[in-house]
């Protein structure tokens, strides 16, 4: 371990910034203002805190009769004959599908209260993202449409039916054209409702618009080998992986499957074995993949096509024409060593790119095809069905909108008024079409253009299919009745299609018992009910075959160099990329609290977007964090807030797409602006970079909510991290197990015998190698412990209520130039945070063995537990934060309000609806308590008295904490440390293991692994 590495979580820490220095002289929060307190203001700078808490609500009405009730009833009654399946206080488990994701949905007396993944689904293997985890809370929305609506006031469904026949059948009568324009659909009866609907209105065309596209990659592949597919792809086939701007392990294609594959050769056992993969990212913005590469290369957008040129070259031995240099020498460096190791690496190499440019993604190809990829860490004959949109259709469905050739449209989970670039001649087109029906769930922004709204049920209430990749099926079922009066998007089709079949569910069946029951060896209701039960079918998958690239790339590579000059901005100018963050997306859930609230996993930003720019540019242009800048580009201007980033390329601006919604509900309206308008579309496809032509300071102020400097350690080491070669040598010395380690048990403050674990002694390990920084622990520890959103507000006063947070931490060094103690920033190169590492360390409560919160404790409100848990009494506490005072790790929480029960948060939190998926094994506190992890306590005593009822020993893995759970890089082990053959015993044996704080002989219990990184030495 190199101690004279110096890490910090942001500019303000490492400047020592006035502010920082004057924050971090007080432990707590600073405190709301009495008057602010009397007045009920402070939560929202726009609103009164009363009023913002209301006007967000998550709304127990309808929820209650939907969960107790088969059929709608106008009063809820209590169980006095209870429904077979629901047992009060045991929770039932049901098998669905999120976005083509096995998963488990449990309830509780029939309302769904958390997500989680399912073990056998191929993806994640049971691992869930920060998206699928918060999906519960939008069943709970009381912003959703009650009721249909034609021509903007409510109406009957048999209302809603005549109207839309009557029209289609005009529309169909007169040959016009009606258009049914969906996001990427892979579900085989939703694909045959369409089918069917098309069959009754010949002039009808299915197209499929994406707002993030990879038209490209599928266009690509139709050029290149005759297959218009995304292929599967295997990172954990992979040795070396280079990667042009793919943000895989976050928001590109399939995160949380590629997150598992990933870490599976970089992890505890990976690493055991001496083995571990390399990867090197080529990229302009820092994102989430970027942060987790062995090394990390800043360039340009639009050097990206020129960095893949090079690469083909280097490994062809031939030179394209027009081929040149880049700009920065340890990037051209990179690309000559990585084009050798590519090559060692035959079979069992994987370059990837996140352009949605054809010429860039048929590039790629190439090279993977002389890496022998295809077969191996490629696969195309077993692809995925997990994006399907056509860039090119949809632009023509615009145009053909225009010319007044559609009369009808209908829209199914898309919302181009929002997100397509052109907003307002989509806007203006739209109006020419005689009907226009949407099946969103909320008033968005394209529905309030409809003349009908047929809401859709959640899919928690739907019925339905999902093939998201060749020879994998799952089912979606209900798991609640439906909340308001909405019916599914399928049913809808099938009454205005007059199909024999009305009813969806039967659809479905028929669509199973007649193919695809056979396909898993099933049939008949003994098999549908087997589906119900496991979730899921597998076939044996094609044989993935081998593929030659054939064709001629001058004109490719000129067209990949004449896109680049398109993009590349003028001396004292700035290029931009548009990206999606991994909390918000593409903002379609932009409504949803527990995401807004959510730290983006690189900045540490909630609650908003802002403009991502290097610090280089920000020292030379003068600029402090928070001014607000005019942008202009692609003919579209904003205004947003500016944030020093390490590692974003000099020279370049990034901005999160998915905020600047106008009609997404009162969570998520207004928050951010819509960066969409700076896409454009060229060569067939949308591209996501842009020349700035307008870069000007407004001077208006606009301070960010981040998280990542709320808690000091005021300079002590608490990362720990070492090269792959040296580790190799002596794994042991970069954690501090060396021989002669210092035992702090001999000098120890505290003077008590060490605790009694007679049966059980709690403990977790958390991999740093494997840990990605999500967020989805964050998400699942929110859902499952009833945690509270704060807003934007709470959260610069540094009140957010997360008991689990990822601290993200840089680092940089070169040659042995580092940023030291002494935060020597002038003397530093220009280019010094343009080479930063990174490091996500999760940190939540350590239930420490000499635990310092317990000592300090008056009340006795925090204790320790016989199984070594660091356990709270809420009666107890009297908030005097004490505890807080003296935790070393800063992971206590003070509740300022009563989040949960006071009227000032009634709609937001404390609403009849929101109050449903409250978890009833976990106790909802109250103003002036501390509270913190608690290892999910409920879960272990769950699992404890479900083995004593089966007069059995409890299992290892059998309790899994949320956080845990939710993980797909398998980062968090939880388990028993008495039972030496346990995961986490084995994993705190690990050479690799450390405490953090450990000199302060605290005890922690829980133990991280090092951070290792496979990285090769560049010349600068």
């Amino acid at each position: 371990m190199d101690s004279n590495k110096k890490y910090w979580k942001g500019l303000e820490e490492l400047n020592r910034t006035p502010e920082f220095v004057e924050k971090n002289k007080n432990e707590f929060a600073e405190p709301i203002p009495i008057e602010e307190i009397l007045s009920g203001d402070g939560l929202s700078a726009k609103t009164p805190r009363r009023d913002f808490l209301k006007a967000l609500g998550f709304g127990v009405g309808a929820v209650t009769l939907a969960a107790c009730q088969r059929v709608p009833v106008h009063k809820s009654i209590p169980y006095l004959i209870k429904p077979e399946e629901v047992t009060p206080g045991v929770a039932n488990y049901y098998s669905s599908t999120y976005e083509g994701q096995a998963i488990l949905v449990k309830t509780r007396e029939g309302r769904p209260i958390k997500v989680e993944g399912n073990p056998n689904d191929i993806f994640s293997k049971g691992g869930l993202s920060a998206q699928a985890q918060a999906s519960v809370l939008d069943l709970y929305d009381v912003n959703r449409l009650k009721d249909p609506k034609l021509k903007g006031e409510e109406a009957g469904w048999s209302e809603i039916d005549a109207f839309v026949i009557k029209e289609l059948a005009a529309i169909k009568a007169a040959g016009k054209n009606i258009r049914l324009v969906t996001s990427s659909i892979n579900s085989p009866s939703t694909l045959a409702v369409i089918a069917d609907f098309i069959k009754q209105y010949p002039t009808a065309k299915h197209v499929t618009y994406d707002a993030v596209s990879y038209t490209g990659i599928i266009q690509a592949n139709q050029n290149s080998f005759g297959k218009a597919v995304i292929p599967h792809y295997n990172f954990d086939k992979a040795d070396i992986i280079v990667s042009f701007g793919a943000d895989f392990l976050g928001t590109w294609i399939s995160g949380e499957e590629f997150t598992r594959q990933y870490v599976s050769n970089r992890n505890n056992k990976s690493l055991e074995s001496k083995k571990m993969s390399r990867h090197i990212q080529f990229e302009s913005g820092m994102s989430l993949t970027g942060t987790n590469a062995d090394n990390r290369l800043a360039i340009k957008p639009s050097e990206e096509g020129i960095a893949i040129i090079n690469l083909y070259n280097a490994i062809s031995g031939t030179t394209l024409p027009g081929s040149k240099k880049l700009s920065s020498k340890a990037a051209e460096n990179a690309i000559t060593i990585a084009a050798k190791e590519l090559v060692a690496a035959k079979g069992k190499a994987l370059v990837v790119a996140g352009s949605n440019d054809v010429a860039t993604q048929v590039l790629v190809n190439a090279i993977n095809s002389l890496l022998g990829s295809y077969g191996t860490t490629i696969d195309l004959d077993n692809p995925s069905k997990q994006y399907t949109g056509n860039d090119a259709e949809f632009v023509e469905f615009v145009n053909e909108l225009g010319r007044g050739e559609v009369a009808g449209v209908l829209f199914l989970n898309v919302n181009p008024a929002y997100d397509y670039f052109k907003a307002k001649e989509f806007k203006d087109a739209l109006a020419k079409a005689r009907l226009r029906v949407s099946f969103a769930d909320h008033d968005d922004e394209t529905a309030l253009l409809s003349n009908v709204i047929a809401p859709n049920h959640h899919y928690l209430e739907s019925w339905g299919d999902a093939n998201a990749v060749e020879g994998y099926y799952t089912v979606v079922q209900p798991t609640i009745n439906p909340v308001y009066n909405t019916r599914q998007a399928e049913h809808s089709l099938l009454v205005w299609a007059q199909n024999p079949v009305k009813d969806y569910y039967t659809f479905v069946r028929n669509t199973w018992n007649e193919n695809l029951l056979a396909k898993g060896g099933l049939s008949g209701q003994k098999g549908w009910e087997t589906l119900l039960q496991t979730g899921m079918i597998k076939t044996t998958p094609n044989t993935s075959g081998t593929y030659t690239f054939n064709r001629d790339l001058n004109a490719v590579a000129q067209t990949i160099l004449t896109h680049s000059a398109s993009i590349a901005a003028g001396d004292g100018k700035f290029e931009l990329q548009v990206y999606q963050s991994p909390a918000i997306g593409d903002g379609k859930r932009a409504n949803n609290p527990w995401l807004q609230e959510l730290p983006d996993p690189v900045s540490k930003v909630t609650w908003d977007n802002f403009v991502a720019v290097s610090v280089a540019d920000i020292k030379r242009l003068k600029l402090s964090e928070g001014d607000v800048i005019k942008i202009t580009a692609n003919g579209y201007t904003v205004e947003l807030p500016v944030l020093a980033q390490p590692g974003q390329a000099q020279g370049t601006l990034s901005i999160a797409v998915g905020y600047g919604r106008t009609n997404a509900g009162p969570v998520g309206d207004n928050v951010g602006k819509n960066a969409f308008p700076f896409y454009s579309f060229r060569n067939g496809t949308f591209q996501t970079t842009a020349v700035v032509t307008e870069f000007t300071p407004t001077g208006i102020k606009s301070p960010l909510a981040q998280t990542q400097t709320h808690h000091s350690y005021e300079g002590r080491s608490v990362i720990r991290e070492a090269k792959f070669a040296e580790y190799k040598k002596n794994p042991a010395v970069h954690s501090g197990n060396e021989k002669g380690h210092k035992n702090y048990d001999e000098e120890s403050l505290w003077d008590v015998p060490s605790h009694d674990r007679p049966v059980y002694d709690w403990v977790m390990a958390i991999d740093l190698n494997a840990c990605t920084g999500c967020g989805a622990c964050v998400v699942a520890c929110n859902a499952e412990n009833n945690i509270p959103v704060v807003g934007k507000d709470e959260v610069r006063r540094r009140r957010e209520m997360h008991w689990i947070r990822i601290d993200r931490y840089y680092s940089y060094e070169e040659k042995g130039e580092s940023i030291t103690e002494e935060y020597e920033i002038d003397k530093l190169k220009d280019d010094a945070f343009d080479k930063v590492t990174v490091v996500h360390q999760p940190m939540l409560c350590q239930h420490c063995d000499h635990a310092p919160c317990e000592t300090v404790c008056p009340v006795l409100a925090t204790v320790h537990s016989s199984e070594g848990l660091n356990q709270m009494a809420y009666n107890r506490c009297v908030g005097t934060r004490y505890c807080a005072n003296n935790c070393p790790y800063k992971v206590r929480r003070f509740n300022w309000f009563n989040y949960w029960n006071d009227s000032r948060f009634d709609n937001y939190l404390n609403n009849e609806h929101t109050q449903l998926v409250l978890n009833p094994d976990v106790v909802t506190r109250f103003r002036g308590v501390m509270e913190k992890c608690s290892m999910c306590v409920q879960r272990i005593q769950a699992g404890k008295l479900k083995a004593k009822i089966e007069k059995r020993p409890l299992k290892d893995g059998e309790v899994k904490m949320a956080c845990q759970q939710t993980c797909s890089a398998n980062a968090i082990v939880f388990g028993n440390r008495n039972d030496p053959n346990s995961e986490v015993s084995k994993a705190l044996k690990s050479e690799r293991t450390y405490y953090v704080l450990e000199e302060l002989n605290v005890q922690p219990g829980i133990g991280y692994q090092v951070k290792v990184r496979n990285a090769i030495e560049l010349e600068a």
